[in-house]
């Protein structure tokens, strides 16, 4: 039985497809990326904020500095050079990110929560955030679902999404979202719908874990597939390359 974030892990990587190029947000959007490269495809570029350009880790790495991207790269630039001239000149295919809070345009909050002057939580901030989600062919994001992360307004944009006005330089902004409950897209509007459930959740479970009521896409919403022994297998011997006690 794999537990829901399993589930969500697994439907984010099956989401990258094999040649593609990939910029590779931490947490979650970090382990995903990764298990896609060691099942369904192995050509995947994967590409880090550090300026590391496709990454062979021989284990989890734990953040964009960690020393196992560089082992096997292709190579390393500086990071100016990796956001001026590859990711804002449209070589990014994916740019895989997490955040604390996502609204019904698929705007992403990592910066704050609470008002800006006075916040109740300080979060890192953007990182390279704001600029993969303008500059990336597509956006995935990847979330755990919970109704303060899942609100109808961000309390502060840190990275546009489909925001009347908005404007992308490379891609069509967010693409898709993949919680711990489902698989969500966005209509004509800009405005998230939700496409697919997770196996073993519901229409409501979503709607009673949201900040607002997100439609249901005009069509029978499918359940994923559960992740196959394989995946949880492949996934399982991700986690047993992090030191003892730490959890990604």
């Amino acid at each position: 039985m794999s537990s829901d974030r399993d589930q969500m892990i697994v439907t984010a990587a099956r989401l990258l497809n094999n040649n593609e190029r990939v910029l590779v947000g931490v947490g979650i959007p970090n382990i995903a990326a990764n298990l896609a490269k060691r099942l369904g495809a192995p050509d995947l570029v994967l590409v880090y904020e550090s300026g590391v350009i496709d990454a062979n880790p021989d284990q989890l790495p734990l953040s964009i500095g960690d020393g196992t991207l560089v082992r096997n790269a292709l190579g390393v630039l500086p990071m100016r050079e990796l956001f001026f001239h590859y990711l804002m000149a449209g070589w990014i295919d994916v740019g895989f990110l997490g955040a604390a809070q996502i609204d019904v345009y698929g705007n992403l909050n990592s910066t704050i929560i609470g008002s800006y002057d006075a916040p109740r939580v300080r979060l890192a901030g953007a990182g390279g955030a704001s600029e993969i989600a303008t500059s990336a062919r597509r956006t995935i994001i990847v979330m755990e679902h919970a109704r303060d992360r899942f609100v109808e307004r961000v309390d502060f944009v840190t990275s546009v999404g489909h925001e009347p006005g908005a404007i992308h330089s490379q891609g069509p902004g967010p693409w898709r979202v993949v919680s711990s409950l489902g698989v969500f897209g966005f209509d004509a509007r800009g405005r998230m719908q939700l496409l697919q459930l997770l196996p073993g959740h519901t229409y409501e479970e979503v709607l009673d874990l949201s900040g607002w009521a997100i439609p249901r896409a005009p069509h029978a919403i499918p359940t994923v597939p559960a992740p196959t022994d394989r995946e949880l297998a492949q996934l399982g011997h991700l986690y047993a390359t992090l030191p003892k006690g730490v959890v990604s």
